[in-house]
């Protein structure tokens, strides 16, 4: 591990050294080399980030060019690299070298000479030092910024990606030295930075505090005082929040005259700055042999060499202890990743469940390393860069269990040399072993005496001893595999009188079973077995167990069996405590259940071979139990704008759903059983069942738009809709599809819903469903820029709706018709409608659509030159998004603040707002992302200008 010199590399020093915090340059004796056109330079970069580790070609050409690289990208980049090496032959002959090494290339370079992890290594060292030597390496690494990072290529996919976490490093080197200054007494010189640092950066709260409290010492309270109460109203005023619980702590410490503040008090433990993720599951109880296969785990450990892939596939068939192993050797090593460990179930052979996509592991593993879920991008490959990027420099252990093939393994590989990746599955997966290096670990069934060994250990101990014949033919019977020998041990153990022979002679009675343990049929063998512990239930928690297979989600509440059981909630809830005592079904959190999934399997084939009407009535149940409840959660998100109402299903129980929070609270923990409730419900032929349950995810799918499901439920509620002919199912379902093509950016894709969405109506000869299709083709068609077409489909909604005196669609009419109207120039006719639409929404207390409204409103009053009308529109508008939680409307009232904010010349403001609303349209994947950058761009442009 590199220790920190006491002076950076600079132009004095002989030698070469690389600078990205700022203009990119590489110095030789400090003199500049030329590097080369734009993406040359952000090829550079993109190895400069990484040294001394491989970066693949693939993540180089999106890097470059983003979702349209050139036919010729490969060869393009080939010819950057040769230029590259030859500057650097020319330059520093003993310097960098760029090796081609698969999949892409690695940049062998010292790392001390790149500013940036020289500036890294300062920072971090400097923790450990006492206050005068912190503050002094500190500012050296502060003095490594020479302004915008990569500021050459600052419109380069890579800026992006990178820039906000260099700033974000820097202001917090810069907060920690100010704390060492602070520690050493040197409040009166910190007064001026201070207040320059915070008039900066307003909204940062640690630097506001930190001012304070040298004004304090300094003697100026009143200004320290006034500090506060500035920074308060502006978040209140642009946020809706307030102070953070440390400021509000100084500011009463202040109004105290606290003594505590008078001098600087002991340095506080650094907190950590990101979750160290410990995901492993327990280490398997009696997990017995396999010597061979860990020592060459911990081989593979041991001789790891820098830059190499640290990859291993753990190969068998079912049941065979592939994640009984991996489980274990993970925890035996665990200590060699001091950053964490990650866990995935991909369910790759699940035969019931899809497996999981590379998108949804990424989707967990995120949220996990502390990202919020409403900042994890939409783009699959988006969401790997993000996930390799929070795992560069990090020695992390990755398991993924249970995969089945290479693909959905391949974006899940960290790009740090670092970390480890441990994976499971019952195919080779030879795709790994060609592309990535991966080793392989097949893993064959247990020898008798380590089956023996194991029945003991899981069982009851010595009883093996005392029957050793018998223990022999039972782990005979079970073929080996431990998931089998693990059962039978567990039925010895619940009756630990029974002889290992009784349990033989009922296996050996049962003639299929014979031939289910035979290792030749693994599945069948784990299945068997299970079959022992279910006819050994109470009738009445076997029937609960079977029924459980019914289930199309991983989870279920007490209230989802009691539907499925025709029983109530507390009854449901003794079925369950007695099923999770037998280890039949597990409670991962308090009130949800869940099961593994082979016995998840097994339940579900007791279900197939009863063939009992009774169990599509229990599904029935079930799906029951779904629609009353969401229909009635949706109420408290926004009005519904359709005619399905569940709430006469007088025998479903609804858990407490009072209010907004918990009905979002509702949809969040049930949203990946819903999913799986519309997919069973078409595929079991329950179709008119499937397109109303989807329907009724509408207004939350408003909210949180996870644009995959979105698709993925009204694709299939679509199907439902036209296998039973209901033209409102095939109206609601192209309208909705409309709806997530359309906020997705996808234009010509959802104006093929909603062409397909009118035609239906059409047909139907429903005025109101017509002209809902009416506004959503308008919409689609304005945003086509084909705005003749647009006004005259709003128009005709518009007159259909006063018509029918339906107040809330009149208001959709009117919000759309202004919109062109506003791009025809007709802006006080505009103004006039958004006005009438906003007291329409406010009457129906939509929050979410008003705010779209009241943000309409502000863009129109502001090209109207009446800019506090817009400003006050605007901020009406984010009060009413924060209070529905729209991170969309939001955005544009961000975006709308800072327009009136440049209009009125306070271009660091309009700075500020828009850079708000960019960061919250990139993490909800909008396309509206351009326009904010172009705004951005502008403003930089406007400033130099300024400047010069």
């Amino acid at each position: 591990m590199m220790t920190p010199h006491g002076s950076s590399t600079g132009p004095e020093q002989a030698g070469y050294e690389f600078r990205l915090l700022g203009p990119l340059e590489m110095l030789v004796d400090g003199h500049p080399r030329p590097l080369g056109r734009a993406p040359a330079r952000a090829l550079l970069a993109c190895l400069l980030l990484e040294p001394n580790q491989v970066v693949p070609m693939d993540r180089l050409i999106d890097t470059l060019w983003e979702h349209d690289p050139p036919a010729s990208a490969r060869t393009m980049i080939q010819g950057y690299v040769s230029r590259l090496r030859r500057l650097f032959a020319d330059s520093a002959p003993d310097g960098p070298e760029i090796i081609t090494r698969s999949p892409g290339y690695l940049l062998q370079v010292d790392s001390d000479r790149i500013d940036v992890h020289r500036a890294r290594a300062l920072i971090n060292h400097a923790h450990e030092l006492e206050p005068a030597e912190r503050s002094r390496v500190l500012a050296e690494a502060l003095a490594l910024w020479r302004g915008p990072v990569l500021a050459d290529i600052a419109h380069s996919r890579l800026y992006r990606m990178v820039a906000p976490s260099l700033e974000e490093l820097r202001l917090l080197a810069l907060e920690e030295r100010v704390a060492a200054d602070l520690e050493l007494g040197r409040h009166h010189q910190l007064v001026l930075e201070l207040s320059t640092l915070v008039d900066r950066h307003p909204l940062r709260e640690r630097l506001t505090g930190q001012l304070m409290l040298a004004s304090y010492r300094a003697g100026h309270r009143a200004e320290a005082q006034a500090r506060y109460h500035a920074l308060r109203h502006r978040l209140s005023t642009e946020l809706g929040i307030d102070p953070g619980p440390e400021l509000r702590e100084l500011y009463e410490q202040l109004l105290r005259d606290d003594p505590a503040l008078r001098f600087p008090q002991p340095r506080p433990e650094p907190a950590a700055k990101r979750p160290i993720p410990a995901e492993l599951p327990p280490v398997p109880a009696g997990f017995v042999g396999r010597h061979r296969e860990l020592a060459a785990l911990d081989r593979m450990l041991a001789e790891r060499e820098r830059g190499s892939s640290l990859l291993a596939v753990v190969t068998g068939t079912a049941g065979v202890g592939k994640s009984a192993l991996a489980v274990t050797w993970a925890h035996r090593v665990e200590q060699h990743f001091p950053d964490g460990q990650l866990y995935a179930s991909l369910r790759g052979f699940d035969p019931e469940r899809e497996p999981l996509t590379p998108g949804e592991v990424l989707t967990s593993m995120l949220k996990t390393l502390g990202v919020a879920a409403d900042a994890i991008p939409v783009e699959l490959d988006d969401r790997t860069a993000l996930y390799r990027s929070l795992l560069a420099k990090r020695r992390v252990l990755v398991l993924l269990d249970d995969a089945r093939d290479s693909d959905q393994v391949r974006p899940l590989l960290p790009g740090s040399s670092e970390s480890l990746v441990l994976v499971t599955s019952r195919r080779r997966l030879d795709g790994l072993v060609v592309r990535s290096g991966a080793r392989v670990l097949p893993l064959e069934t247990l020898p008798t005496e380590a089956a023996i060994e194991l029945l003991d250990r899981a069982g009851v101990p010595g009883k093996s001893a005392s029957e050793p014949a018998a223990a022999a033919e039972l782990a005979q019977l079970c073929g080996g595999l431990p998931l089998a020998l693990r059962i039978a041990a567990a039925r010895l153990a619940a009756n630990p009188a029974r002889c290992v022979s009784d349990l033989v002679d009922e296996l050996t009675d049962e003639q299929n079973r014979l031939h289910a343990l035979d290792i030749d049929d693994a599945d069948t063998s784990v299945r068997r077995a299970f079959d022992i512990s279910y006819r050994n239930l109470h009738a009445v928690h076997a029937d609960t167990f079977r029924r459980l297979g019914l289930v199309p989600g991983h989870t279920f509440t007490a209230h989802a069996v009691a539907a499925l059981c025709d029983t109530d909630p507390p009854s449901a809830q003794r079925r369950l405590r007695a099923l999770a005592l037998a280890h039949l079904v597990t409670e991962p959190e308090p009130g949800r259940f869940g099961m593994h999934d082979l016995l998840r399997v097994y339940a579900r084939n007791l279900v197939a071979a009863s063939g009992a009407d009774r169990d599509s009535d229990a599904l029935r149940r079930l799906l029951h139990h779904y629609l009353a409840t969401a229909d009635h959660a949706r109420r408290f998100l926004r009005p519904a704008q359709d005619d399905l109402d569940f709430s006469g299903l007088t025998s479903v129980r609804r858990p407490r759903i009072a209010d907004r929070a918990q009905a979002l609270e509702w949809f969040d923990a049930e949203w990946p059983n819903l999913v799986a409730a519309v997919r069973v419900a078409n595929a079991e032929g329950m179709h008119d069942l499937a397109w109303q349950l989807a329907r009724l995810q509408f207004n939350y799918l408003m909210v949180r738009c996870p644009w995959e499901d979105w698709i993925r439920i009204y694709t299939d509620g679509l199907d439902s809709a036209r296998t039973v002919d209901s033209p409102a199912g095939q109206v609601l379902m192209t309208a909705g599809l409309g709806v997530a093509y359309s906020r997705s950016g996808q234009l010509d894709e959802a104006l093929a819903h909603y062409d397909e969405s009118y035609r239906v109506a059409v047909l139907t000869g429903d005025p109101a469903r017509l002209a809902m299709t009416q506004i959503n083709m308008g919409s689609v068609l304005f945003r086509l820029k084909r705005y003749e077409e647009a006004k005259e489909r709003c128009q005709d909604a518009l007159r259909v709706y006063r018509s029918l005196g339906d107040r809330y669609f009149v208001a959709g009419a009117l919000n759309n018709l202004a919109l062109v109207e506003q791009v025809n120039g007709e802006l006080e006719e505009a103004l006039a409608h958004l006005r009438e639409a906003e007291a329409l929404y406010r009457d129906a207390d939509d929050l979410d659509t008003l705010a779209m409204v009241l943000n309409n409103c502000g863009e129109v009053s502001i090209e109207l030159g009446r800019i506090d009308d817009g400003e006050r529109f605007h901020h009406e508008a984010l009060d009413a998004a924060l209070k529905c939680g729209s991170a969309m409307r939001q955005a544009s009232a961000y975006l709308g603040l800072g327009d009136a904010a440049r209009s009125r010349g306070d271009l660091e403001v309009a700075r500020t707002r828009w850079e708000t609303a960019l960061a919250i349209y990139e993490a909800e994947g909008s396309p509206l992302v351009t326009g904010v950058r172009d705004r951005l761009r502008d403003l930089t442009e406007r400033v130099g200008r300024r400047g010069v």
